[in-house]
């Protein structure tokens, strides 16, 4: 059985945000002074959001950083949020995080870098937010962030009844002409559809009536949604499209 926490309507704050792309990043880019890499399934991130790098041993990056000066590399890292479902403009978010890749302890794998964050950014489709690094240090990813593909994944291909059903919550205030309806986002604070006309797209947020503190009780929260359309018809909106 799940649970959930005390009401608390709205969304993530910027740094959860960004510690939550953290947690379902399996890939991200590296620029340094000299050469820009994509490293696919060779970080992991510590629980203070700190990042590590496992490159190859025999690796140019590896080679690199052993000939830096002083021992360390200025380096820009992006990690890239993309929705899970097939809707358009797939990337919600770009994670940005500049410092100095540093060589740590060998990690059982060989070659561990640190990187020693010094500005953490976060960009989406309505806004550039710079984050404080304690803000960034001391938030933790929403708990739903490592299951969130798979839910809406599910919930796109075997649950359209649903998706139809929470637009449908909507509907009095959404333009005319909608092609598509697919979910595009979720957050212990509450659900994202996007909603696709023949010409841009206008996405609705659904706040659930208490926060979910895990997956099942984000599942419950959408259902409540669903069986008390009178109380939660009101989602947050963005613009109309043009």
């Amino acid at each position: 059985m799940s649970a959930v926490a005390d009401a608390a309507p709205g969304g993530p704050t910027a740094a959860e945000r960004v510690r939550s792309v953290l947690a379902r990043a399996v890939s991200l880019s590296l620029v340094t002074e000299a050469q820009a890499y994509d490293l696919i399934g060779l970080h992991s991130v510590g629980p203070k959001g700190r990042i590590f790098l496992h490159p190859p041993a025999d690796g140019p990056l590896a080679a690199r950083i052993a000939t830096a000066p002083r021992g360390s590399l200025a380096a820009l890292v992006q990690f890239t949020d993309v929705a899970p479902t097939a809707v358009r403009e797939r990337v919600r978010a770009r994670v940005t995080i500049s410092g100095w890749l540093t060589p740590d302890e060998p990690g059982p794998d060989g070659v561990r870098l640190r990187l020693d964050a010094a500005r953490v950014s976060l960009r989406t489709a309505a806004e550039v937010r710079d984050v404080g690094l304690d803000e960034f240090t001391l938030a933790r990813p929403d708990p739903i962030a490592a299951e969130e593909a798979g839910m809406l994944t599910h919930l796109a291909d075997s649950h359209g009844e649903m998706v139809a059903g929470l637009a449908a919550l909507a509907a009095p205030r959404l333009p005319a002409g909608v092609l598509r309806t697919s979910p595009l986002a979720l957050d212990r604070h509450g659900i994202t559809l996007r909603c696709e006309y023949r010409s841009g797209h206008l996405d609705l947020r659904f706040p659930f009536p208490v926060t979910a503190r895990d997956a099942a009780g984000a599942g419950e929260q959408v259902r409540l949604l669903l069986t008390a359309p009178r109380r939660y018809a009101d989602p947050r909106r963005s613009p109309a499209p043009s």
